[in-house]
This record gives structure tokens, C-alpha cells and sequence, in this order.
């Protein structure tokens, strides 16, 4: 792959507003992935396979008081939350996203407290299996995204968490 093709690619991405594009050819992978703010963070050096990573995305916008009905999982949002870094867990694979082992159990981790690395976040039901979702970093749980029970599509953002 060289340059002219990684330009088309670019160039498409922004014609159809997507945010995020994966190639996979022969031995060759190339991951574009656009931030919120609309600046494109990777691309490929002609011929060599990309790592494939994915930065912590800055949180996208500020809550100025909370709604009259707060959500359990609802968080109110500073200006100073605004503007650090946070790593989102997405979902891998289309399901049903579940904060618990059991409906009447303790959730995995709640916003505000510390997980570790390889500690259990939540589940995602798959075809009647369950598949556990792992911190990949240390850091303290801010946002849950998505509500107990609901159906999540791939790359769903789950849950964000501050990095230690």
C-alpha cells in the first residue's frame, strides 16, 4: 500500500463521515480511527502492519446540571472533566450488556471506583454465552454508557475510564 492509496482512503472517510476505518490485506493491516475533535490520530507507513491501538478518547461534552431523573449509571460533567483523557471500553462483540452476574447482585465496578487491570467490568449475552469484558488499564470507572440489560452493537462505547 502506498501513500496515494492511504490519501483515498482519508479522503473517503471524510466524504462519508465515517469515523473509523480497518483494512486487512495479505499481511498488511491499516487502522484509521478520527477523534471527536475531527483530527485524524494514525496511519500507515507504506508496507509495515500497523499495532493495532486504540487511544483514550477525550470526553466529547460537559453536562451542565443534572436532569430532574437521574439513571443510576448517569454522571454529571465538569469543565475539568472535559478536557482529560479517558480510555473507553467498547463493546467486541454484538449483545446484550449486563453490569452484573446476576439481576440481583452487586454490579462488576460502578462509576468512582478503581479497577485494575484483567479485573471482570461487565458481561456482554452472546448466543446464550456469556462473554466477560476485562479493564485492559488501571484506573477509576467515570462514565457507564449503556443501561443493564440493553443490546449493544460492536465498537458500542460500554464504559470510560481514567487512566491511574
Amino acid at each position: 500500500m502506498d501513500f496515494d492509496e492511504i490519501k483515498q482512503i482519508l479522503e473517503m472517510m471524510r466524504e462519508h463521515e465515517l469515523s473509523e476505518f480497518e483494512l486487512e490485506r495479505d499481511n498488511f493491516k491499516l487502522r484509521v480511527r478520527k477523534n471527536a475533535g475531527g483530527h485524524w490520530p494514525a496511519s500507515a507507513p507504506a508496507g509495515a502492519p500497523l499495532p493495532v491501538y486504540a487511544p483514550p478518547v477525550p470526553l466529547p461534552g460537559h453536562v451542565a446540571a443534572a436532569p430532574a431523573v437521574a439513571a443510576p449509571a448517569a454522571t454529571v460533567l465538569t469543565a475539568a472533566d472535559e478536557e482529560m483523557e479517558l480510555a473507553v471500553v467498547k463493546s467486541p462483540i454484538v449483545g446484550t450488556f449486563y453490569r452484573a452476574a446476576e439481576p440481583d447482585t452487586k454490579p462488576f465496578t460502578d462509576v468512582g471506583e478503581r479497577v485494575k487491570k484483567g479485573q471482570v467490568l461487565c458481561i456482554i449475552e452472546a448466543m446464550k454465552l456469556m462473554n466477560e469484558i476485562n479493564a485492559e488499564i488501571d484506573g477509576e470507572v467515570v462514565k457507564v454508557y449503556v443501561e443493564n440489560g440493553q443490546a449493544v452493537q460492536y465498537g458500542e462505547r460500554l464504559l470510560a475510564i481514567k487512566p491511574a
